[in-house]
C-alpha cells in the first residue's frame, strides 16, 4: 500500500497524474500541492511514501523544494516530474537525492512500475543504477544517438526524423537503453546519461 503526493502547479497536470494513481490498487492516499511552499508545510501532516514533484514551478522550483523537503526528512522518497524540457535539472535533481523521473504524461502502468520501484523493501531507494555509475553500460550508437536526442526534449517522433528511422524503432532503441542503464523513463535515462559522461 503506498500513499502519494503531487506537487504541480498546473492544475490540469495534476488532475492528469491523480487520476492515474487512482487506477492503481495499491495507492491507498493522494495528496495535492500547487506550489513547493504549499507541499513543504502540508508534508508533515500527509506523510506521504511517494512526493511526485515538478521540476519546474513558479516560485519556489521543483529543485529548491526538494533540497528543503531532503533537509527536513532525508529518508524521503521524491520522484520528479518532468516535460522532458530541463534534461540539466534532472541531473542535478539527481545529484541532490531525488530517486527517479516520470514524464506528466506517463500511463497509471509506468507510474505503477515507478511505485513498486520505489517502495520496495527489498530494493530501497537508494540502491539506484548511480552505484555503478563508472560502468559502460554498452550503449550501440543508435542507443546513444537516441538518448541524446532525449536530452535535448525531443520526442520519439522528432528523434526518429532526425536520424531517419521510424518511430517505432526509436522507442525499441529507447527500450533497450533503458535496460541497458536501469532506468525506467526519459528523465532518469537523461540524469544517468548525464552522470556517466554520455551525453555531450
Amino acid at each position: 500500500m503506498v500513499t502519494v503526493m503531487v506537487c504541480d502547479d498546473s492544475p490540469t497536470v495534476r488532475a492528469s497524474v491523480r487520476r492515474c494513481l487512482s487506477a492503481i490498487p495499491d495507492v491507498t492516499r493522494i495528496a495535492t500541492a500547487a506550489s513547493g511552499e504549499e507541499l513543504l508545510a502540508r508534508h508533515p501532516v500527509e506523510t506521504p511514501d511517494v512526493v511526485l514533484l515538478d521540476v519546474q514551478m513558479p516560485g519556489m522550483g521543483g529543485l529548491e523544494a526538494l533540497r528543503r523537503l531532503r533537509d527536513s526528512d532525508r529518508r524521503v522518497t521524491v520522484v520528479m516530474l518532468t516535460s522532458g524540457e530541463a534534461p540539466a535539472h534532472v541531473a542535478e535533481a539527481v545529484a541532490m537525492g531525488a530517486q527517479g523521473y516520470l514524464a506528466k504524461d506517463a500511463s497509471p502502468q509506468e507510474i505503477a512500475a515507478v511505485l513498486i520501484a520505489m517502495t520496495d523493501d527489498d530494493r530501497p531507494a537508494h540502491a539506484l543504477p548511480q552505484q555503478r555509475k563508472g560502468a559502460d553500460p554498452g550503449l550501440t550508437e543508435r542507443e546513444q544517438q537516441v538518448l541524446q536526442g532525449m536530452s535535448e526534449g525531443l520526442s520519439n517522433a522528432q528523434i526518429g526524423k532526425e536520424l531517419f528511422l521510424s518511430e517505432d524503432t526509436v522507442k525499441t532503441h529507447a527500450r533497450r537503453l533503458f535496460r541497458k542503464l536501469e532506468v525506467c523513463d526519459r528523465g532518469h535515462a537523461v540524469a544517468e546519461g548525464f552522470r556517466r559522461g554520455l551525453i555531450s
